[in-house]
């Protein structure tokens, strides 16, 4: 079984489409695991209306939704998702994110047949409505640690362990601004490979309100991350940013 990992946080316009992609999946072994982070928007209301129809068809352990309580952020809602998770593989997905219906049984078939513990595919840009814009982000075959210090091409809501291979607690999320990318980082760091699969299979939802676009503010994080997570050296660390940059750069033109 894979379980899906999704955190709430104000999502109210794109949790209904993000969780349709779930249930319209070609691969039916999933539950799907939604963890409300303290919302104050409508999301807990159209959460409700999935809840119900799947009570109705008497299988209500196929989503559940759980709460952290107070706002504490996206890396302890997925941590709490991974804790709850019974399902061997784990798969994360953004509230605004969503996925092609053969997402899970493709990506399944390829991370079986290498018998690795930890995948991502290729992704293609959508606008707000949630279609694509024909912008596609291509991935690399294979990507150790040294090589995901310089390209952080590996994207939240197209990755899946499975918890056979990895420890769960490897893969919780630290609490530092771009939890996702020190995340990938720490797994890698143990001697992990991330397999790329390069199908384009999840539909990144940059809206006015997701879109990364104060440029500075990424800098600051991705910097943060390699003199105060990894503890890399000021050399070392304005290397990888070079490669980093170009990277991002071209993934947006």
């Amino acid at each position: 079984m894979i379980s899906v990992v999704i955190p709430v946080h104000n999502a109210e316009p794109f949790i209904g489409d993000t969780i349709h992609s779930v249930i319209g999946q070609e691969y039916k072994d999933w539950e799907l695991i939604l963890v409300n982070d303290h919302s104050e928007d409508g999301s807990l209301k159209a959460i409700d209306y999935f809840l119900s129809y799947f009570e109705r068809k008497g299988e209500s352990d196929r989503i559940r939704l759980l709460h952290t309580g107070e706002k504490r952020g996206p890396a302890a809602a997925r941590n709490m998702g991974i804790d709850a998770a019974r399902g061997r593989y784990i798969a994360f997905l953004d509230a605004d994110d969503i996925w092609e219906p053969e997402k899970l049984s493709e990506q399944l078939e390829f991370q079986e047949k290498l018998e690795e513990a930890f995948t991502f595919t290729s992704y293609e840009y959508a606008d707000e409505s949630g279609t694509g814009i024909d912008k596609i982000v291509r991935v690399p075959f294979r990507m150790t640690y040294g090589q995901a210090l310089r390209n952080t091409t590996i994207f939240t809501s197209t990755v899946m362990f499975d918890t056979e291979k990895i420890d769960k607690t490897l893969i919780h999320m630290p609490d530092v601004p771009s939890e996702d990318t020190a995340t990938w980082w720490q797994v890698l760091k143990k001697g992990y490979v991330a397999w790329g699969l390069n199908r384009p299979l999840t539909l990144y939802r940059r809206s006015r309100r997701t879109l990364s676009s104060d440029k500075r503010v990424a800098i600051k994080r991705i910097w943060n991350l390699y003199r105060n997570v990894e503890k890399l050296n000021i050399v070392h660390s304005a290397f990888c940013f070079c490669f980093y940059a170009f990277h991002a750069v071209w993934r947006r033109l």
